[in-house]
């Protein structure tokens, strides 16, 4: 360095990665209303962990789609939250099959929500496991048929105040020139109406590949997830894609969500309707439709496994198992984006086995079985108040 150019002064000089912690933990408050401070030195290769130990309790939530009421209903209804959305599950192990986004306007609310659960969780002894789904892949694709106007406006103020905070950045002589967000994006789009144009160009720039939402939140989602006896996937598994190893699509779809290749289309599992997120082989309400075949093939070929959980297909009727309850069925469709169903979730335990835990009064007169699942129906003050049930 000439004797003629300015040095990095004091504290930007030594300790810029602190500086900058600080701003985006100011930014992420500032919006969501969470404290959640940014890691200095953040881990730059982590790939999403695959397998797991079976917990003492385990339990299951189906699509969000948006609705942090509901979201939260979810989590009170197993036990897993206060009323100040503090963890109470102690060692419990949650996992989310992914279907944040879309259809709801407090879908940045939810990812802040589950992430602040995921480190008091960590503080005692618990996980919680969020996953992608389809909507998560498409979002990155850019593909944004079933946002809402809501959704777009949370996007552009949440990009407003990552803005403010890269300029904030951008005074310390001591930190990198960020990048700017919208580098590349359009500032029109034939098919849309002017009056969604920003916020059109903020969910780009938030959830495309290396986008700052997608690479904090979704690049740690798991895409395929073994608990235990239990493998969780939003859409399906088949055996191929067994064969393909499912750490290697944890692998491959975290790389491309973080920017690391393949462009703007996730690999192609995650990609038409025989793969990993968008299969329904095994979701249909009539039984005698759905492929047992096949799912016991996929089963077969992933050791010490007896069941598959997944979401992605609203059932009506709420949770529900068939072929021999190893293809088990959560999404609820809860958000009121979609049906506004009563919120359910799945509970396994080491002590009582596989049942689900719901909100639906009516089920308090149906003795303690639903389509050859334990049934579970915690007491008043546990369950969310609803104007309408839907059996």
């Amino acid at each position: 360095m000439s004797s003629g150019e300015k040095k990095p002064n004091g504290i930007c000089k030594n300790i810029p990665n602190l500086i900058s912690s600080f701003v985006d933990t100011f930014v992420d408050y500032s919006f969501s209303g969470i404290f959640l401070p940014h890691d200095p030195t953040p881990p730059q290769h982590e790939t999403p962990q695959t397998r797991f130990e079976k917990p003492d309790r385990l339990v299951a939530i189906g699509d969000l789609h948006g609705d942090l009421e509901k979201s939260k209903e979810a989590f009170k209804l197993a036990g897993l939250i206060d009323s100040s959305d503090r963890w109470t599950g102690g060692s419990t192990m949650v996992v989310q099959v992914g279907d944040v986004l879309d259809r709801g306007g407090e879908e940045l609310k939810i990812l802040y929500l589950l992430e602040r659960l995921k480190r008091e969780a960590e503080r005692s002894g618990g996980k919680v496991v969020t996953m992608n789904g389809n909507h998560e892949i498409m979002n990155v694709e850019g593909d944004f048929r079933y946002v809402t106007k809501k959704g777009l406006e949370e996007f552009q103020v949440w990009l407003d105040w990552y803005c403010l905070g890269n300029k904030m950045k951008s005074l310390c002589e001591g930190l990198d020139k960020v990048k700017d967000p919208y580098e590349g994006i359009p500032t029109s789009f034939p098919r849309a109406k002017a009056e969604c144009f920003e916020g059109i160009r903020a969910r780009i720039a938030a959830l495309r590949p290396e986008g700052p939402v997608a690479k904090r939140f979704l690049s740690r989602n798991q895409t395929v997830a073994v608990v235990g006896d239990s493998v969780f996937v939003h859409g399906g598994l088949l055996a191929e894609h067994v064969e393909y190893g499912l750490e290697r699509i944890n692998e491959e779809v975290t790389g491309w969500i973080r920017g690391g290749g393949g462009g703007r289309f996730a690999p192609v599992y995650c990609r038409g309707g025989n793969s990993v997120v968008w299969l329904r082989k095994f979701s249909d309400e009539r039984p005698h439709r759905c492929d047992c075949s096949a799912l016991e093939h996929a089963l077969s070929t992933i050791p010490g496994v007896k069941r598959m959980i997944m979401g992605h297909t609203i059932q009506d009727g709420g949770i529900n198992g068939v072929c021999e309850d190893k293809a088990i069925r959560i999404d609820v469709g809860m958000s009121k984006g979609c049906s506004d169903g009563l919120p359910e979730v799945l509970e396994i335990r080491k002590d009582f086995g596989v049942r689900i835990v719901t909100s639906n009064p009516l089920y308090k007169e149906k003795g303690d079985s639903k389509m050859g699942l334990g049934l579970l129906v915690p007491a008043a003050e546990h369950v969310p108040k609803q104007v309408e049930v839907k059996a």
